[in-house]
């Protein structure tokens, strides 16, 4: 049986105390080990190219450029990439929005510390 490869994960938002909760949730639940961070959506385009990761988790708000303009554009240049928009916000828009980009699913960062795990394992990472 061939050992099952350990995810690279890209995490990108501009609070640094979010990127260590995302990592300690990572940490915690052996999901797979964090390759890189971004603080906007600029760096995490080019971090993508460098780094090559297999999950990148995205904030919708931050400086430069939004989590969705760049969820589209890594989409463009890493398709097998999946991406998790992580938002402060729970509506219909938003959902819309992710979807509409090609991102593979969205966290409310309110549910993050309950539901995040359960989506990285669902997108089989």
């Amino acid at each position: 049986m061939k050992p099952q490869k350990t995810p690279r994960i890209l995490l990108v938002d501009d609070h640094e105390m979010l990127r260590r909760g995302v990592e300690s949730i990572i940490r915690r639940n052996s999901l797979g080990g964090v390759c890189g961070e971004a603080q906007n959506g600029e760096e995490a385009i080019r971090k993508v190219q460098e780094l090559k990761p297999d999950l990148v988790i995205l904030d919708v708000s931050m400086p430069v450029m939004s989590g969705l303009e760049a969820a589209r554009e890594i989409r463009r240049i890493a398709p097998s990439t999946k991406i998790i928009i992580l938002t402060m916000h729970n509506s219909t828009q938003i959902a819309e929005a992710v979807h509409e980009v090609g991102a593979d699913a969205l966290v409310v960062k309110t549910e993050a510390a309950a539901n995040l795990a359960d989506v990285i394992r669902d997108l089989g990472c």
